[in-house]
């Protein structure tokens, strides 16, 4: 098993690796989709994403405000195709008012990040910004090194074994 505190520092460093993350969603049906969007964060650590209302993701997230977001090794970089490190959090979504205050912060921390594309996308009046609130989350570095994320700044991995299980 991972020592906690080296697990802290990988955990801080692994999500700096990323410019995009897994989403799945459900719809109102209850019927789940799996599906990408780039991101942002704030200093709250929520994640933002930008997408079209035409895609199914957006729509779901508008009838179920929740998500669950995956960031997860590439393939290619990993030891075991069995033990890819990955993080996931639970978060509540809640959309981001078009031309708001808050959409203009968050669509130009887009532009900075990701450049020229994210200037058409702001003329496309179909594009909805979504804020991804992190509830609670799993670390999971390998075989046997799995740690629950808590903290009000999801800033402390508890280690999770087989005796404390049933909370994580």
């Amino acid at each position: 098993m991972t020592r906690p505190d080296s697990a802290q520092v990988a955990y801080f460093k692994f999500i700096e690796g990323f410019d995009s993350l897994v989403l799945a969603t459900v719809s109102a049906d209850g019927v789940p989709h799996a599906s990408y969007a780039p991101f942002v964060r704030d200093e709250a650590k929520n994640f933002y994403i930008y997408v079209s209302g035409l895609a199914l993701h957006a729509r779901n997230l508008l009838a179920v405000p929740r998500a669950s977001v995956l960031l997860i090794e590439d393939e290619s970089q990993c030891d075991r195709i069995f033990a890819r490190t990955r993080l996931n959090f639970e978060c509540a979504v809640t959309g981001v008012e078009r031309e708001s205050p808050p959409w203009h912060e968050i669509v130009d921390r887009f532009a900075h990040r990701f450049g020229e594309t994210i200037d058409l996308m702001r003329g496309l009046a179909d594009f909805q910004v979504f804020r991804l609130t992190p509830q609670h989350g799993r670390f999971v570095m390998g075989f046997g090194s799995i740690y629950r994320i808590e903290g009000s700044d999801l800033d402390r991995l508890v280690p999770i074994t087989p005796q404390n299980l049933a909370g994580g």
